[in-house]
């Protein structure tokens, strides 16, 4: 049996404590290495910061892996770094350009093999639509266009369900006419577990949140309300 591979995505970017501490006890050990990966904001430091503040009231020892670095300011690899961790979030931010620059530093095949031996991987936003095989993003100018993933899981996803008028239909429409498959679909503050690719469980900070399994039967499209438990 190989190891267990496990996914928890949500629609917000946002550092809460209800979601980190999830992650961090996904991983099955008292007190996991932490690593925060901000590539798509840019390392922004607010962020950076906020990750840190909520990690101060978990058991978890945080890191950060940056990529705005030389060899002057930082000695440890990336492969070095990842290889320590027992569970990885993704931030939020732009999508296409995190991508980008984790193929030209080899950090997608990094998380990759990290996630196939076990590691938590998750995050909100560019960190959740990351994993799947694509999505809409606001990464380009003008307007929401599609993006593909490191695929992990092979459906697409949509952050943001609830919050951003425009997420919603378009991703319907795009699974309509065939440019996404079906996929799933986050509110702000739902998220979704996912075990060796499959639901395990979908989890929520309120009631009025939700996730979703979204699809296209006899040319309209379906959505399938995942239940929730509140934590």
């Amino acid at each position: 049996m190989g190891a267990q591979k496990q996914l928890f995505i949500y629609g917000s970017g946002r550092h809460t404590h209800p979601f980190l501490n999830y992650m961090a006890k996904l991983s099955g050990k008292k007190s996991p290495n932490f690593c925060f990966i901000p590539t798509a904001s840019g390392d922004d430091q607010d962020y950076i910061d906020s990750f840190y503040q909520v990690c101060a009231d978990l058991n978890a020892k945080p890191y950060v892996l940056r990529v705005w670095i030389s060899s002057y300011s930082q000695q440890e690899t990336y492969a070095e770094l990842i290889d320590q961790m027992d569970a990885i979030v993704v931030g939020g931010g732009n999508t296409l350009n995190m991508l980008a620059i984790w193929k030209a530093q080899g950090i997608d095949l990094l998380l990759r093999k990290a996630y196939d031996r076990g590691v938590v991987m998750g995050g909100g936003s560019a960190g959740s639509l990351c994993w799947f095989n694509a999505g809409t993003t606001d990464s380009r100018p003008k307007e929401l266009s599609i993006v593909k993933g490191m695929q992990f899981i092979d459906k697409s996803h949509c952050p943001h369900y609830n919050s951003e008028k425009s997420r919603r239909p378009l991703y319907h429409k795009n699974i309509l006419e065939g440019a996404l498959s079906e996929g799933y679909a986050c509110d702000d503050r739902a998220a979704i577990h996912f075990v060796n690719e499959k639901v395990q469980k979908a989890v929520a900070l309120d009631t009025a949140s939700n996730s979703y399994y979204v699809y296209a039967e006899n040319g309209k499209i379906m959505e399938q309300r995942l239940d929730s438990e509140l934590i």
